[in-house]
């Protein structure tokens, strides 16, 4: 599999990240994507060829290696690794569904036409939200992945000998695993890795909903100071609420909204007329 190309699509989630999720991608590439590619893929290459039992009966080291290894942990890797990255691709691509968007919006009304989004990159809106839900995604993968792992092998370690008796072995037999030892060491640091990785996760998932908390109880502290200093102001700031919604009205609409005169003098003449 050509990792480079998911390294390619993801170089672009920096400019939309926050800092922890930038930590969280240089994480991902570097401690789980390259130590797979570099040592995991090698140190599992023999893991059936050099699984022995002491026994000649046909049939019986295959048996019981499918029965100890169900899964192979590099393939449970490559999936855990796939399903962790879509999620930051889905917001690349609103990312650039909103830039397309406004392209075409600039096309049809021209550069005086108003703009769509100040920053299309900005994480509000929906953007905020499919940025939330790929962060609840990637937790939530990396989480069923580790217990995953742990139901098929307890405390994450792998044993030195197995015993099996399952048909055709003609008894309990003993089954020897390659390189323990080193399997072991590689699987706790994935697993350790991917726990941070969670970790890292729910701060930043904290630290984006705090932060709109925070707007949002700042932006009603600020219109009820102003309410408060100026009664008079309040039929004011509703009408610029009403204008400010009838901007959005429009720029989703194909119609122009009335617009004032650039001279209210010269208004006001005509209207007297």
């Amino acid at each position: 599999m050509n990792w480079g190309i998911f390294e390619g699509l993801l170089s672009g989630v920096n400019k939309y990240s926050t800092a922890f999720g930038r930590i969280w991608l240089s994480l991902v590439f570097i401690f789980r994507v390259l130590v797979y590619l570099v040592t995991a893929e090698r140190v599992w290459s023999d893991d059936h060829k050099d699984f022995d039992c002491n026994t000649k009966q046909p049939g019986c080291s295959n048996v019981c290696f499918d029965e100890f290894f169900p899964v192979s942990h590099v393939r449970l890797w490559a999936l855990q690794l796939i399903l962790v990255t879509c999620p930051s691709l889905l917001v690349v691509m609103h990312v650039a569904y909103r830039e397309a968007r406004e392209k075409k919006h600039r096309e049809v009304m021209g550069e005086d036409g108003g703009r769509l989004y100040l920053n299309p990159g900005k994480k509000r809106g929906g953007l905020w939200w499919t940025y939330v839900c790929s962060l609840v995604f990637k937790a939530g993968v990396d989480t069923a992945f580790l217990y995953v792992f742990h139901s098929f092998y307890p405390k994450y370690t792998l044993p030195h000998v197995v015993k099996c008796h399952i048909a055709p072995c003609p008894n309990t037999v003993d089954c020897f695993i390659s390189k323990p030892s080193e399997k072991n060491i590689f699987t706790l640091f994935m697993v350790v890795t991917a726990a941070i990785c969670i970790l890292l996760n729910l701060v930043e998932l904290v630290y984006l909903v705090s932060k709109r908390c925070r707007e949002g109880l700042a932006a009603r502290r600020a219109r009820a100071t102003g309410v408060a200093h100026c009664p008079d102001c309040a039929t004011s700031s509703c009408k610029g609420d009403d204008l400010l919604s009838g901007d959005l009205i429009f720029l989703g609409s194909d119609s122009h909204p009335p617009l004032l005169p650039d001279l209210p003098r010269d208004h006001v003449k005509k209207t007297t007329l």
